[in-house]
């Protein structure tokens, strides 16, 4: 049995993960800000602090230690500075979540090297102070800095799922079902995703196995955003209103100007085992569809 901690476990693949965790017998708290009430009830110890609260989080984890910590609500340098500061010497190994947007979106698949975090310049600040992305890059670089124990940085495509409260492919399938207009870029554009299943799949194993650095973790597979909505039309059995000049109103949250899509093969080699998009994104859709 292992101390595990995770930070921000409350909803989607992070609930995922604790639920792992809880049937394996591991000893589970989560930290999060109270706002999404506590799905698990005294199974976990529940921790209520703003995370980007340093002193409040280090009053909080004074005198604790934990085997692995988990960390899904990291978006800037300045929170992985922080964590740094009050985690040195108390946890075996830090898995933190991070993503595709480190990767600029240019056609071209991108493997763990075409984003350096040992090699970037740190430039302190908030999420506020920067994109998604940049916060993202900036967290990994500050992590592989002046972390004193392991660090995976799981770069994550964007996750799929029945219960995503982002909504992103809900999105689709509710505006196609109601014969509402949908507004793209560029049709041909590939993607990376990965389930919500996998994704807490992939972290639990990158917090139980001994790999270090970073790690692209997706399905085996792309798709363009034209294959996307045709298995849409094909579950709601509508036809797709799409425009390429539409508002912000309309536009995708998938409306990208080029393909967009990670190698697994680090990991792969590593010893996990991906699935195949193709096997599950169809009957997902269809699951959504039917809501």
């Amino acid at each position: 049995m292992k101390n595990i901690l995770v930070l921000g476990g409350n909803r989607f693949f992070g609930k995922k993960l604790v639920e792992l965790l809880i049937k394996e017998g591991h000893k589970v708290a989560i930290v999060t800000r109270g706002q999404s009430g506590n799905p698990f009830g005294d199974r976990v110890e529940h921790i209520i602090v703003d995370r980007s609260n340093k002193e409040e989080l280090a009053m909080k984890m004074e005198n604790r230690t934990f085997d692995i910590v988990y960390d899904n609500i990291c978006y800037s340098p300045n929170d992985a500075y922080a964590f740094c500061e009050i985690f040195n010497g108390k946890i075996g190994k830090l898995v933190f979540t991070s993503t595709l947007s480190t990767y600029e979106a240019d056609g071209k698949e991108k493997t763990e090297e075409d984003f350096n975090p040992y090699q970037y310049e740190i430039r302190m600040g908030n999420s506020s102070d920067f994109t998604y992305g940049e916060g993202k890059r900036q967290a990994e670089a500050v992590f592989y800095k002046y972390a004193k124990f392991p660090v995976v940085a799981v770069r994550f495509p964007i996750v799929m799922g029945e219960d995503d409260y982002t909504r992103r492919l809900h999105f689709h399938v509710e505006r196609v079902a109601k014969g509402e207009p949908i507004g793209f870029v560029n049709m041909d554009a590939e993607m990376s995703y990965i389930h919500a299943d996998e994704a807490a799949d992939f972290l639990h194993w990158a917090g139980m196995t001994e790999v270090e650095g970073p790690f692209n973790a997706t399905a085996n597979g792309k798709i363009s955003l034209t294959e996307l909505i045709q298995l849409v039309e094909k579950a709601t059995g509508k036809t797709a209103k799409i425009s390429l000049v539409g508002n912000d109103e309309i536009r995708s949250p998938y409306a990208i100007p080029s393909s967009w899509y990670m190698s697994n093969a680090k990991a792969t080699e590593a010893g996990f085992a991906f699935s195949n998009l193709d096997e599950w994104l169809a009957p997902l859709i269809e699951a959504i569809a039917k809501k």
